[in-house]
C-alpha cells in the first residue's frame, strides 16, 4: 500500500516525532512514561525542547555531583529524583549560565540569560510535577526554588519609514546589481516581494509562510489557509497590496518543476525545494541589515510590526489576538500593551480647556 503524501506540517511532525524517540533513548527508561502523557498536550516541537533540557539536567547531575560520577544518563532510576536537593537545583540554575556543550570533537560554550534558565527550570518542573503527581516519587525540590525574574521585553519593530524602505529595497535592490548577483536577484525577485509582503501585510508566523501550499491560497476571497501551533487550521485574510505580490510571485511559480515531495509548495528555494524557516529567516536578515543596524529584525519582528500597526489603527487588543493566533488575549496584551501609553499621551492632549 502506498504512502499517504504528507503535508508540510504532517511531515514536520512525524520528522520531529523520530527524533524525539531517539533522543528519549539517551533517557532513563522512566522519561519515557512523562513524554509519553506529555504528548497528548503538547506539540513534537514543546516536547523536543523538553526532551534536551531533561537530559543536560541529568548530564549535570553527573558531571558536578560525586554520587552520580561514571554514570551515564540511562543508568538513572526514579529513586535517583529523590535525592536531589533544592541546592542542587540552584547549582543547576547557575551552571546554565555558562557551560560547555560537546559539539562533535570541539567544545562549544552555551549560555542562558534569565529567560533561557526560566523556561529550563519550567521544563524541569513539568518533569518533576508528574512523577510526584502519580506518587512515584516523594519530594518535589523544583518548588523550592524561586524562578528567575522576567524582565519585560521590549518590542522590536519597524517604523512605517522603515517598511517602506524595506520593501524598496526588496523590489528595487538589484536595479544597479551586475552579474551573478543580478541574476540571483531577477531569478527571485518576485518570491521575495511576496514574502516581505507577506509577512508584512498579515502577521503570520515563518513557520506558517513556509508551509503554504499552492491551493492554499483563495485569490477568490482574498484569504490563506494556514496551520496555526497546535496543528489548528485557520484562515488568515489579505488586503489588495499582498493579493498583487501574491499573484505576481504565482505567475513565476507556475513556471518553476520542483523537486519531487516539493510540488506543492508555494515558496521554493533556489534548489526547487520548499523554502526553509532558514532561508527566509536568512533573507530577512540580509535585507533588514540594509535599513537598520540598531534593530535585529527577523520574521517574528516583520509580525510584531504588522501587530503593532493592526492595534495603532483599531485599538481592538481582541482583533489583534484572533488575526495573529494568540490563544490567550493577555499574551497579546502584553506584547502590545506599551501601545496603550501612546493612547494615554494622546488624551493628555485631546481635551482643550481655554478655547481660542
Amino acid at each position: 500500500m502506498a504512502n499517504k503524501h504528507l503535508s508540510y506540517n504532517e511531515q514536520l511532525d512525524a520528522d520531529n516525532t523520530m527524533k524525539l524517540r531517539k533522543v528519549i533513548k539517551t533517557l532513563p527508561n522512566f522519561a519515557a512514561d512523562y513524554f509519553r502523557a506529555l504528548s497528548t498536550t503538547t506539540t513534537t516541537k514543546t516536547r523536543i525542547s523538553y526532551v534536551y533540557d531533561i537530559r543536560l539536567f541529568f548530564k549535570f547531575l553527573i558531571e558536578f555531583n560525586p554520587i552520580y560520577k561514571k554514570r551515564e544518563t540511562t543508568d538513572f532510576v526514579i529513586e535517583d529524583l529523590d535525592n536531589v536537593t533544592a541546592l542542587d537545583i540552584e547549582e543547576y540554575l547557575d551552571y546554565l549560565k555558562a557551560y560547555y556543550c560537546d559539539n562533535n570533537s570541539d567544545k562549544e560554550l552555551v549560555t542562558n540569560d534569565n529567560r533561557g534558565i526560566h523556561r529550563k527550570l519550567s521544563s524541569l518542573r513539568s518533569f518533576y510535577a508528574y512523577f510526584y503527581k502519580k506518587q512515584m516519587i516523594k519530594t518535589n525540590p523544583t518548588l523550592l526554588v524561586d524562578m528567575p525574574k522576567l524582565r519585560k521585553k521590549e518590542i522590536i519593530r519597524l517604523d512605517s519609514d522603515e517598511v517602506t524602505e524595506l520593501l524598496e529595497l526588496v523590489e528595487h535592490g538589484g536595479d544597479n546589481l551586475t552579474g551573478m548577483k543580478k541574476v540571483y536577484y531577477d531569478k527571485n525577485k518576485e518570491r521575495n516581494i511576496a514574502i516581505f509582503t507577506l509577512l508584512l501585510g498579515t502577521g503570520i508566523r515563518v513557520s506558517e509562510c513556509v508551509g503554504l501550499d499552492i491551493n492554499d491560497i483563495d485569490f477568490k476571497h482574498n484569504r490563506i489557509k494556514i496551520i496555526r501551533k497546535g496543528q489548528k487550521e485557520d484562515f488568515v485574510y489579505f488586503g489588495q497590496e499582498v493579493f498583487n505580490a501574491l499573484s505576481d510571485y504565482l505567475d513565476v511559480r507556475d513556471k518553476i518543476v520542483a523537486l519531487p515531495g516539493h510540488e506543492d509548495a508555494f515558496f521554493l528555494s533556489i534548489r526547487k525545494r520548499r523554502i526553509s524557516v532558514q532561508g527566509i529567516e536568512d533573507l530577512v536578515r540580509q535585507y533588514a541589515s540594509q535599513i537598520t543596524t540598531f534593530k535585529h529584525i527577523t520574521p517574528h519582528k516583520l509580525r510584531s510590526t504588522y501587530g503593532t500597526n493592526l492595534y495603532r489603527e483599531t485599538g481592538d487588543i481582541y482583533l489583534v489576538a484572533e488575526v495573529l493566533g494568540h490563544n490567550d488575549v493577555n499574551t497579546t496584551r502584553k506584547h502590545y500593551a506599551a501601545l496603550d501609553e501612546d493612547r494615554k499621551r494622546m488624551a493628555a492632549s485631546a481635551v482643550t480647556l481655554h478655547k481660542k
